[in-house]
């Protein structure tokens, strides 16, 4: 906690900036936007809670202690813990917060701050800047940021074809990633199990993460593979890490290979411990559910998809073709990841979004169902569906393991990400029908603190807020502190509960009765204000030239 000395300067400074007191006229009593009081508070560092009340004016904490004066707005937080929000490292919101900014089922969840670009930015690289521009002025909840990935350069230059780029390219690539860089992109991803991201060979990642990590960006990457390849993937990724000179980060960790639970994701830990030995700045973030979910055109070999979606569809209207694919399915083809195999067998992919009216009879069934119900092999009637489907068909794939996801989580470099993005209406879907949507982080401390005794509720809030925000370079969130931005969620550790499940996704959660952004309440009595006091959050590279970053 800062010396009183310096929470004088502080609180002056906000009072100043209020236009409630000018130089030389001591003010009555502070002004504070708003006061917590009784409440127990979790710094976010991973120390025991204080009990102390917490003041807040201009968006940031002005004062953590005994507080006399009254504020605009009095929350009675007694029997309640007070934390930083919780930061989503893994979003999914880009695209729809420029339609609905309110970000309701992450902010009803706790979260304050979300990263989002897996996929990269809704826009081109030199659009970004007007992007966050425009969400900034429309207004959203939450503060926001965002990758931009290195696939969005390849096909912007490469195009979607199964090759390597040439020199020339590769090089018109590197600058499209220093325009991201610029234009305030948090780093550059990948998602190697998709193409035509996973045309990407590794040392040409290696080049375009150079530029990136002079920029100051982090390398966060949905793996190459993440079943009986996973111990190698990892390793890909913090060879692109070390030779790229920048911090690595695995996308939602797991082990989605039921022969390897219990053993690959150990070896895991040991080989970014023996990275992070020898200075490789390398970590990771999970969500905290034992089925993944994705497309299910995931399940369709990826040469398939050589020269984009309409020759895929194409293809699939070809009878040898689909003979070709579905033997591969069974015998495994290069540069793709079985995730068939992962899930122990069509039996364990369950249909969530058909994207065709014709076809919602088959959502919440199985694939081997649907499969039987149509007449067909579960390959075929997976052809037929993403043939059919009018969008991305979306399906959970049932492939981790318990035990997998506490071992993950007790690693001390391990944050929490949802792989999920806001609703765009109240009570509606997310992007994927999956209850980490809507219960991702009210269950870290509802199941893995107060049931399982995974984690400790200190070291989980470190995980969703101090951790998470040292990783990104936050130097003013994630903690509660005198000067720091005041984003809060407050929770009863008793009620605490996700309630959405895989039947029914669409859930609100219980047991967090308030969440402030930048100082502003968001969630009052577990209803969303309407607030919009959320922030952009920038790269380290924004508004940077280095050419050297292109040799």
């Amino acid at each position: 906690m800062a010396n009183k000395s310096s929470f004088v300067t502080v609180a002056l400074a906000v009072l100043v900036s209020c236009g409630s007191y000018t130089q030389g006229q001591a003010p009555a009593e502070p002004l504070y936007d708003v006061v917590i009081r009784h409440g127990r508070i979790l710094d976010g560092t991973g120390s025991p809670w204080i009990a102390a009340d917490v003041g807040i004016a201009g968006g940031r904490f002005v004062k953590i202690g005994k507080i006399e004066g009254k504020g605009k707005r009095e929350i009675d937080a007694k029997g309640l813990y007070i934390s930083p929000g919780w930061i989503d490292v893994m979003d999914q919101s880009a695209e729809v917060l420029l339609k609905n900014g309110l970000a309701e089922n992450k902010l009803r969840e706790g979260v304050t701050t979300a990263i989002a670009g897996e996929g990269g930015t809704p826009v081109d690289a030199d659009k970004i800047g007007e992007y966050f521009d425009k969400l900034a002025k429309q207004g959203i909840s939450m503060n926001f940021g965002c990758y931009y990935s290195e696939t969005q350069a390849r096909v912007a230059v490469v195009g979607e074809a199964d090759r390597q780029p040439t020199p020339d390219e590769l090089k018109r690539m590197k600058q499209l990633m220093a325009t991201a860089m610029q234009q305030g992109a948090m780093g550059m991803t990948t998602a190697l199990i998709y193409p035509p991201s996973s045309y990407a060979k590794t040392d040409e990642l290696i080049a375009m993460a150079k530029v990136a990590g002079a920029y100051g960006g982090l390398y966060a990457s949905h793996m190459r593979g993440e079943g009986k390849e996973v111990v190698q993937s990892v390793d890909e990724l913090i060879r692109i890490s070390e030779e790229g000179h920048l911090p690595g980060e695995i996308f939602h960790l797991k082990v989605a290979y039921q022969p390897d639970w219990n053993k690959s994701m150990a070896l895991i830990g040991e080989h970014v411990a023996a990275a992070r030995a020898r200075g490789d700045e390398i970590a990771g973030n999970l969500y905290v559910y034992t089925a993944g979910g994705t497309g299910l055109e995931a399940t369709i070999p990826s040469w398939a998809f050589d020269g984009g979606e309409a020759v895929l569809l194409k293809r699939l209207k070809d009878p040898a073709i689909r003979e070709r694919l579905e033997h591969e399915q069974q015998t495994g083809s290069p540069g793709w990841w079985n995730i068939i195999e992962a899930a122990g067998g069509w039996d364990g992919i369950v249909l969530v979004d058909a994207a065709n009216p014709a076809n919602k009879k088959y959502e919440g069934k199985t694939m081997t169902a649907i499969a039987r119900e149509m007449g067909k092999s579960p390959a075929d009637a997976a052809f037929d569906l993403v043939e059919q489907g009018q969008s991305r068909v979306l399906a959970v794939y049932h492939m981790m393991s318990e035990a997998d996801i506490e071992t993950a989580l007790k690693f001390n470099w391990t944050s929490i990400g949802s792989d999920s993005g806001s609703s765009e209406a109240a009570g509606q879907p997310a992007d994927l029908n999956h209850p980490r949507a809507y219960g991702n982080f009210p269950r870290v401390i509802a199941h893995y603190v107060r049931e399982t005794h995974t984690l400790t509720l200190e070291d989980a809030v470190r995980k969703m807020t101090a951790w998470p925000a040292a990783r990104l370079r936050f130097s003013d969130r994630g903690v509660i502190r005198e000067g720091a931005k005041a984003d809060v969620t407050i929770f009863d550790y008793d009620k605490i509960q996700d309630t959405s499940t895989y039947e029914h996704p669409v859930s609100y959660p219980d047991g967090i009765p308030y969440v402030l952004v930048n100082g502003v309440v968001v969630v009052d009595d577990a209803k969303h204000t309407g607030a919009k006091s959320g922030q952009i959050i920038y790269g380290q590279g924004r508004g940077l030239s280095l050419p050297d970053a292109l040799q």
